[in-house]
């Protein structure tokens, strides 16, 4: 999504700013270009080398120096950029832009952008309370200028409270989405992802070998083409993407309710997690012990289907499932496709390398309801889940602009 896009990373004086290295590296890594423009009290953070060397672009630093021979320095960072990225945004800088001050190279070339602006602000808990800088923000908000909240913990100066700059990640995700087109607004997409586990005792479980990834790349896609996206999940490591509507479960039944719950608000369901097709049929409430069982037989009961169920009452939703099958794979998921009633189901061998669970890729086959099959190489999960966007988009009548 970011691939050839440009890039202007403001980087203002604070703590903060050794982790702006961290998110240019990321939107290197995602193709974009970047182009770094740093305040005097962050070049006392991080050297203006350090941005250079991994942007491979140069630093710009100074109002008055040109960036070539015949354009002015602030207005060609200004014109050229897609998106103007703050981070880290101190309390003076968005306090000078609300003011309409622009007396050095940042603020100045802010004020001449016609793109979007996100400041990503970090500063001290007081500060971020202030009254003043609350006016300063809503303001800046009202004009059409996006912000993205600091986190709260331990701050550099020794207090605690809400002033951290957010994971380099969080940034990305929220820069993807305001560069996104848009194509899925209007719709509320629910996405499930992960296992789920069916306790044996306080520290045993049944479950699987899913990490999440597959389900969290689409809710972040989703949401980055400008859907509401409600993310229903069983026990993962994964942060939450940015801007979703997350919801934790752990068992099969628990994310059966909430399935069922959130359907009413959504017109696209994506199934995409592993849910355990079986639980034990009774769970003790205290550890069992091997000295009291030399053997176990563990009695299972099913769980319930509940992509079959979401198929039962889908009406005119589109209703997608995943299968992850070790053989038989095309005849898993055609019987699959008819039994629960899809309009589309991603199969997927898993024993193949590149295919399987909590690796950051997938080989995947696309099988419509008419018995058309599309393959598709091995890809990125973030890559599978746009592709799988723009399919679904074409059913919902909006095909997606390049």
């Amino acid at each position: 999504m970011l691939k050839g896009k440009k890039i202007v990373l403001g980087v203002c004086g604070g703590i903060a700013a050794y982790k702006a290295v961290e998110l240019l590296r990321l939107y290197v890594k995602a193709g974009a270009e970047i182009f770094v423009v740093m305040t005097r009290s962050a070049q006392e953070f991080v050297t203006p080398l350090t941005f250079q060397t991994l942007s491979g672009n140069p630093v710009h630093t100074d109002l008055f120096s040109l960036y070539q021979e015949r354009e002015i320095g602030h207005i060609s960072l200004a014109d050229r950029a897609d998106l103007f990225v703050v981070a880290p945004a101190t309390a003076n800088v968005i306090g000078k832009v609300a003011a309409g001050i622009a007396d050095d190279l940042l603020t100045t070339t802010l004020m001449a952008t016609k793109a979007s602006v996100l400041f990503v602000p970090a500063m001290n808990v007081n500060m971020w309370e202030n009254p003043l800088y609350r006016q300063n923000e809503e303001k800046l908000s009202a004009l059409g200028y996006h912000f993205l909240e600091p986190v709260t913990g331990a701050l550099a100066c020794g207090w605690e409270g809400k002033g951290k700059l957010p994971d380099p990640q969080a940034i990305f995700e929220e820069s993807e989405w305001l560069l996104g087109n848009a194509d899925l607004a209007g719709e509320t997409v629910l996405v499930t992802a992960g296992p789920t586990r069916e306790e044996l005792d306080p520290v045993r479980f049944l479950s699987n070998y899913s990490s999440g990834k597959m389900g969290f790349a689409i809710a972040r896609a989703a949401r980055n083409r400008g859907a509401r996206v409600i993310l229903i999940a069983g026990p993962t490591c994964l942060n939450p993407p940015c801007g979703v509507e997350f919801h934790a479960v752990v068992s099969a039944l628990q994310m059966r309710d909430a399935a069922m719950a959130w359907m009413e608000d959504a017109s696209i369901v994506i199934k995409a997690a592993a849910v355990a097709d079986y639980r034990p049929v009774t769970s003790s409430r205290e550890k069992i012990k091997k000295e009291k069982t030399r053997e176990m037989t563990v009695h299972y009961q099913k769980n319930p289907d509940i992509l079959a169920e979401l198929g039962q009452v889908k009406g005119e939703r589109i209703l997608v499932g995943f299968a992850a099958e070790t053989e038989d794979l095309l005849e898993n998921a055609r019987k699959k496709l008819v039994e629960k009633n899809l309009d589309l189901i991603v199969a997927n061998d898993v024993t193949q390398a590149g295919a399987g669970f909590d690796v950051d890729t997938n080989i995947v086959r696309l099988l419509y309801r008419d018995g058309a099959v599309e393959d598709l190489p091995q890809l990125s999960k973030d890559e599978v889940a746009h592709i799988l966007l723009d399919r679904i988009a074409v059913m919902r009548g909006k095909d997606r602009e390049e």
